[in-house]
């Protein structure tokens, strides 16, 4: 059906191989599942609601529930010079006659329509997306556990700073990584607001029941501004901003992993399994993975920039810059961050802490010295800044001579009238002390990993309960339909 009455030719074809394709076959595998959700819901409100007549409902119902159940085959192959839906509702019009098959857009827009079918095609990435972090983030507990007691020096600016543990560095990233899924919980609240109902952008004078709607669709609620319904997709934003953040966390845990697995540091060892060879250097055991985790990290970045940039300074109703042209950066976005969350717990689940190596550079850096200062300070009565000015000279003169150990210097410049104690200086003795100030102390990092287990099962069954709801809601729908097709006919 070409002619709408207001205009009676199709869209050049030139413009719908660009919008639409040869054929609609990607809209229907990618939208026409939840349009029809919609759908079976929206019916079902307008025949509760007295608006429709019930028996023409079942008739339409039965006619979806037919193509759900044949996968949409009769609309492939077919083309939509006016949009999916449009090419849909025609085949039901056709089917069933104009008084029944022209029923769904009965108090209802495309634009309200497909500001729904957004929140509902989002909620199986959302989902995936927040699997994988938590997965990443439970293995970076469980390494951080197990490796508490491998000493290593914590960098600043590339050079070896104070002692630390690797157990710790790796529960900083997994407190890092616990904000960034509680980002992704808060992006995604918007996931429960159906906009259904806010029609083209005026709502409706019909006596719909909105929240009958979104509650059948497994929404929380329904939107309680038209415009802002259909003219907003700050969602999208929201969730491309929260993925731009993980991709910063985990493309810096990658850059960390990546740098420490060279021969110059050897401090963490890989499996066959994951690192790559080299086509034409036999000797190569190239960490790959890890460049994809960083390349695929930064996807969500810049999707969020592209559809910051397509919605600024639209007009504050549908815009198809907005809802259409914005939004088609997310999907690339999930998949990318997604894939790169799942590497990176690949990467962290296989490797291996070089002890010794660790150890080695914690001592040869001379990491020990802020803990000097520390007791230089106590021990003599100076101010820490004396102390550091003497520790840095007596390290000075250690280089000097080749390099020599810290308590060995310490020893040589006690005979100038300030002594200190070089008990203990060792960089796993001072890793131990280190209880203060979310420091790699047992107790501290113990307190550390406590909490944030405790937050990560609490976010794992939030997330359960997220995905039980929408599951639930999508069986009831369908028992719902099945049960007013069957009282119908």
């Amino acid at each position: 059906m070409i002619n709408t009455g207001r205009i009676q030719q199709a869209l050049t074809p030139t413009a719908r191989k660009i919008l639409f394709g040869k054929t609609a076959d990607a809209c229907v595998d990618a939208e026409l599942h939840y349009a029809t959700q919609v759908d079976c819901a929206h019916l079902l409100m307008l025949a509760e609601c007295g608006i429709v007549d019930g028996a023409r409902v079942a008739c339409l119902l039965n006619e979806i529930e037919k193509l759900r159940w044949s996968d949409f085959e009769p609309l492939y192959g077919h083309s939509a010079p006016r949009g999916l839906f449009l090419l849909y509702e025609d085949y039901l019009i056709e089917k069933l006659g104009a008084r029944t098959g022209g029923i769904l857009q009965t108090a209802r827009s495309r634009n309200d329509l497909n500001a729904t079918i957004l929140r509902l095609r989002l909620r199986l990435p959302y989902q995936r997306l927040l699997d994988e972090a938590l997965r990443a983030q439970a293995v970076l507990l469980r390494r951080a556990q197990r490796f508490a007691d491998v000493v290593m020096p914590a960098y600043t600016h590339y050079q070896a700073a104070v002692p630390v543990t690797y157990g710790h560095y790796l529960a900083g990233v997994a407190q890092a990584l616990g904000r960034d899924i509680e980002d992704l919980f808060s992006a995604g609240s918007g996931l429960q607001v159906c906009p259904l109902g806010a029609g083209a952008v005026g709502g409706t004078s019909l006596p719909i029941n909105a929240a009958k709607t979104a509650a059948l669709l497994g929404f929380e609620s329904s939107a309680a501004n038209s415009i802002d319904a259909v003219a907003s997709r700050d969602l999208v934003l929201r969730l491309l901003s929260a993925q731009a953040i993980l991709g910063v966390t985990l493309s810096r845990l990658a850059g960390d992993l990546i740098l420490w697995s060279t021969a110059e540091f050897g401090f963490l060892a890989f499996p066959d399994q994951l690192v790559g060879s080299s086509s034409m250097m036999p000797q190569k055991r190239n960490p790959f993975l890890l460049e994809h985790v960083q390349g695929r990290s930064t996807v969500a970045l810049g999707a969020f920039v592209s559809a910051a940039a397509a919605m600024h300074a639209k007009p504050f109703t549908n815009s198809i810059a907005v809802g259409t042209e914005a939004v088609s950066h997310i999907w690339k976005a999930f998949e990318s961050i997604t894939e790169a969350a799942v590497l990176a717990r690949l990467v962290l689940a296989g490797a291996k802490p070089e002890r010794e190596a660790m150890l080695r550079r914690a001592q040869d850096g001379y990491t020990n010295a802020t803990e000097l200062a520390n007791r230089l300070m106590q021990q003599n009565g100076v101010s820490f800044r004396t102390a550091h000015l003497k520790v840095g000279s007596i390290i000075r003169e250690a280089l000097e001579r080749g390099g020599e150990p810290l308590q060995r210097a310490v020893a040589r410049s006690n005979g100038d009238g300030q002594m200190v104690s070089v008990e203990g200086l060792e960089p796993a003795t001072i890793a131990d002390a280190g209880i203060y100030g979310g420091g790699p102390g047992p107790t501290s990092h113990e307190s550390c990993l406590k909490t944030l287990r405790a937050e990560w099962s609490r976010n794992r069954e939030r997330k359960r309960l997220q995905a039980r709801q929408w599951r639930n809601a999508d069986e009831s729908l369908s028992a719902a339909v099945r049960q007013f097709i069957e009282q119908q006919i």
